[in-house]
């Protein structure tokens, strides 16, 4: 089956929901482990919902010195879901709001158009959304056309991202594995 790559805009959507749905389930489970061996599931939704706080400001051109440690500490506080739900809505309207995708982000290494940005953080959100399910044992299939659109921008990055330290060791597939599991082991994930 064959999949079209969907807009930068529409993939940092349902990235965010495959995230979000997730993140309604937990129960809980938030001292489950998760398959990024560092964090527990609370430690990875707090890095989701970290990287949805710095989509707003971002965008609104501030640079990382100005947004400094405002969002740093314990992000979620007693009610995880809830702070998520109000992260990644005002993220998705940043993403979405007219010429966003245009504008420069000053990012820790530099500036990139604001359509990379969100690619970036939609990619980490998708992959980040298999790691949940797997934590808390619920259906880890991804939306197919973002894993294709995840799959089209990642192929230039894959090395970058490696050689940085972001992402671990491809992980070996049989030939002709499906387009998710390809995409997480390119993530260093075993699927």
């Amino acid at each position: 089956m064959t999949f079209m790559t969907i807009d930068t805009a529409e993939l940092y959507r349902r990235a965010t929901e495959e995230f979000a749905a997730r993140v309604r389930l937990v129960g809980t489970r938030w001292t489950a482990a998760t398959p990024c061996s560092d964090w527990d599931v609370r430690a990875l939704v707090r890095h989701v919902v970290e990287e949805e706080l710095w989509v707003p400001p971002l965008f609104a051109g501030r640079t990382i010195a100005e947004v400094g440690d405002s969002l740093s500490g314990d992000l979620l506080g007693d009610d995880p879901v809830r702070v998520f739900e109000q992260a990644s809505a005002a993220a998705v309207d940043a993403v979405r709001e007219p010429g966003a995708l245009e504008r420069t982000v000053h990012l820790s290494f530099g500036d990139v158009p604001g359509g990379e940005y969100a690619m970036q953080v939609g990619a980490d959100h998708l992959v980040h959304s298999w790691d949940l399910a797997r934590a808390v044992g619920v259906d880890a299939t991804l939306d197919a056309e973002s894993v294709a659109t995840v799959r089209t921008w990642f192929a230039d990055r894959e090395d970058a991202y490696r050689s940085s330290g972001a992402i671990g060791p491809r992980v070996p597939l049989p030939d002709g594995a499906p387009a998710q599991d390809d995409l997480l082991a390119r993530f260093g994930r075993t699927p």
